[in-house]
């Protein structure tokens, strides 16, 4: 997709041409309306957010970084955010209090009728990450005694105002879900159908819970090929939809946090840019210390063989290829089996065939790796015979040893409920680097009687 230059709506603004911009902008879709905004200074982001029509102001809005949103919010007036909170999705309002200070979101709730206030309030109650405060309560429901004539009526008075119409849910009296129904099925019945009779009730029902973790939603959208997916509370009554563009932002919130972890960083949801010099120091900081106050046992570890290494001086030359091939074989499993972790393909209860895959793994790489570096250490390195064969034999249970680490420690993780993340490539090196060297000296004492 070509990228905006943005250059004949910067002239306009920069002349005054605010209908002209406004002209120009309503002919755009609200999410390259936003991105336009996001380019502005926040003076002209406000002007232009205010010639905005009211029909899709409120959708530009729910596309903003939340800082924007929060700038927007504390600009206009009391009546505009009453109207813009009256036109957004409660679960976009929803998102947006989560992210803004105390302050913002008692003027946001102050500027809401007592109806909206209290669905807020309740939304906002839910844990972070759940369901529940994700979910929209903005969809269709029918009730299984009407007739398909008296749903397409109902569709028709209030769809407009919901986010999604292609799956209704249908409920009983006391709102508990019982069943669904595509728009598509009620078109294509008499209109005296009774929609008990046509729902998908014969079938196990998919839902989540309200507390269930964010995650997991995605995990079943996914799974079942949903538009949508309804939210039970702990009496199986609907409270609640999860449409596919949130489960969206779950995804890439969830994958941005993983490779955080994996790279041994606090993860933050702000975007890089965004994050202040001092937030990044103290998200990266707490990791270095740790992961070098661990590295120190390398340290040790040659200072307890240097009558080893003074013997055998050549053995220096190889220590960083040992460390790296460890290091690099071990991450190579660890990715592998945290990216399974994440999308069901593993569980712990696998952990064996797991385990029996990589050492046939581990043998095949660490079998070529020896055999070409073999070559190299005799024929262009010039080394001893036993010598290489220390540095080749070595390197193949390093190889090995690092793709068993590699591989269980993430699975032991999420066993015993951490992010398998963590067990990623900082950790996994530092631990693959001290079992090489005790393996490489310890070997050479055995080859070489040193």
């Amino acid at each position: 997709m070509e990228e905006k230059t943005y250059e004949m709506e910067l002239k306009l603004l920069r002349a005054g041409d605010f209908s002209g911009l406004r002209r120009e902008l309503t002919e755009w879709n609200e999410v390259d309306i936003a991105d336009f905004l996001e380019e502005l200074e926040p003076a002209n982001m406000i002007r232009v957010f205010r010639i905005l029509p009211k029909d899709i102001s409120a959708e530009v809005f729910s596309y903003l970084e939340p800082e924007n949103q929060e700038h927007i919010v504390t600009s206009i007036t009391d009546v505009e955010v009453r109207h813009l909170v009256d036109d957004l999705f409660l679960d976009d309002v929803v998102d947006f209090l989560e992210e803004v200070p105390a302050n913002v979101v008692t003027r946001v709730l102050k500027n809401t009728d007592p109806d909206t206030r209290k669905e807020i309030n309740t939304f906002l109650r839910y844990p972070e990450d759940s369901a529940g405060s994700i979910m929209t309560n903005e969809m269709i429901t029918l009730h299984d005694s009407m007739t398909v004539r008296d749903a397409i009526r109902s569709i028709r008075e209030t769809g407009e105002d919901k986010v999604s119409i292609y799956t209704v849910y249908c409920i009983d009296a006391t709102r508990h879900l019982i069943g669904t129904i595509d728009l598509a099925d009620l078109i294509y019945h008499a209109s005296d159908t009774l929609i008990r009779d046509i729902m998908d009730d014969d079938k196990q029902l998919i839902y989540v819970h309200t507390t269930d973790d964010q995650e997991e939603v995605a995990k079943v959208v996914k799974h079942y090929d949903l538009l949508s997916v309804p939210v039970v509370d702990r009496e199986e009554r609907l409270v609640g939809i999860v449409t596919v563009d949130d489960v969206i932002d779950i995804l890439q919130e969830e994958a941005t946090e993983d490779i955080e972890k994996m790279a041994a960083i606090t993860p933050t949801d702000k975007p890089y840019l965004r994050t202040g010099i001092f937030e990044t120091y103290k998200a990266r900081m707490p990791w270095l210390l740790l992961l070098m106050i661990s590295a120190t046992f390398t340290g040790a570890i040659i200072t307890r063989f240097e009558d080893a290494l003074a013997t055998f001086v050549v053995l220096t030359a190889y220590i960083p290829m040992l460390m790296d091939t460890g290091g690099n074989s071990g991450s190579q499993a660890s990715v592998s089996v945290i990216r399974a972790l994440s999308l069901g393909d593993v569980e712990f209860r696998d952990v064996l065939r797991v385990i029996w895959k990589e050492i046939r793994v581990a043998v095949l790489c660490g079998a070529t790796l020896a055999a070409a570096n073999f070559l190299k250490l005799l024929f262009l390195d010039k080394l001893a015979l036993p010598v290489a064969a220390v540095v080749c034999f070595t390197l193949v249970l390093v190889v090995l040893v690092a793709k068993i680490i590699g591989c269980t420690l993430p699975m032991l993780a999420d066993r015993v409920g951490l992010d398998p993340a963590v067990m990623a490539s900082p950790f996994i090196t530092t631990l693959v680097d001290a079992i090489a060297l005790l393996t490489y000296f310890r070997l050479a004492t055995f080859m070489l009687h040193l």
